[in-house]
């Protein structure tokens, strides 16, 4: 049964097959962070997808989108990114900053 992930920034919904590091369909594989996972469905030797994973400071799922998320050792969503900025270097500040140009910062 294919389990159905939600972005907690921006609704966006896929279904996924694994949850974790290791998908045991591609078993070379090990991954920095536990990850949302779908089966690439153009691979035919065990491809696959990361649709996203939780955020480390308010672990909510978020998507790997750009517009959502951030990876820096570990998963961000950008409004806690954005609320611990100072925590972050300053190259990467300037990249947080560059995405978060919402009005209200939530």
């Amino acid at each position: 049964m294919e389990k159905r992930f939600i972005c907690g920034r921006c609704d966006f919904t896929a279904g996924y097959h694994y949850k974790g590091r290791q998908p045991p369909f591609a078993n070379s594989i090990m991954l920095l962070e536990d990850c949302y996972i779908m089966k690439d469905p153009f691979s035919t030797f065990g491809g696959f997808i990361t649709i996203g994973g939780n955020c480390s400071l308010c672990f909510k799922d978020v998507c790997v989108s750009a517009d959502c998320s951030l990876f820096y050792t570990q998963r961000f969503c950008l409004k806690c990114a954005y609320l611990n900025l100072k925590e972050f270097p300053k190259t990467l500040q300037q990249e947080i900053l560059s995405r978060t140009n919402w009005d209200d910062k939530s």
